[in-house]
């Protein structure tokens, strides 16, 4: 299973679009956002993606309320509030904003999740913690980074690829 993961998008809406764009071209099966989108408005170029959408809350979101209605109106779109945890081609995720570091630091060290998937530092990376792969896509919004960057796991492989959006 193809999965593109993004978060941080903060209201950015070329790099929003450039997301799914990229991630429309890449035939997924699924996309994660783990949060901070900051207003409901995203919520409609987030509708243009091909594939169903599993997202969560970050610390930067305004109007939960109004996010969660926007969500609603699309129904590929689930946003699951603070925490998600998902069952995909035999694999468990967890899927976070990542802003609490002592829920985070749990869901890692309980070792109960194959993939944690996490946002917030605005920093790409994927780190292995015995049995747990913890990916963070970096910011899709490109602020407090170098790079605004996404990423697609393969379920099958393991793989993360990191992709800087343009």
């Amino acid at each position: 299973m193809r999965i593109g993961i993004l978060s941080d998008s903060h209201d950015r809406q070329r790099r929003v679009e450039s997301a799914v764009a990229r991630f429309n071209r890449a035939n997924l099966d699924l996309v994660l956002h783990a949060g901070d989108y900051v207003s409901p408005f995203v919520v409609s170029w987030l509708a243009a993606l091909s594939a169903p959408l599993v997202g969560v809350l970050g610390n930067n979101d305004g109007d939960r309320a109004l996010l969660a209605e926007r969500f609603a109106e699309h129904d590929h779109l689930d946003l699951r509030g603070d925490f998600a945890r998902i069952e995909a081609d035999g694999s468990t995720i967890a899927l976070l904003h990542g802003h609490q570091r002592e829920l985070f630091e749990a869901l890692v060290d309980s070792q109960g999740f194959d993939y944690v998937v996490r946002g917030h530092s605005h920093r790409a990376g994927t780190e292995r913690h015995g049995r747990t792969l913890v990916v963070n896509p970096g910011a899709a919004s490109g602020i407090l980074a170098a790079d605004p960057t996404i990423a697609i796991l393969d379920t099958t492989t393991g793989a993360v690829e990191e992709l800087v959006l343009r």
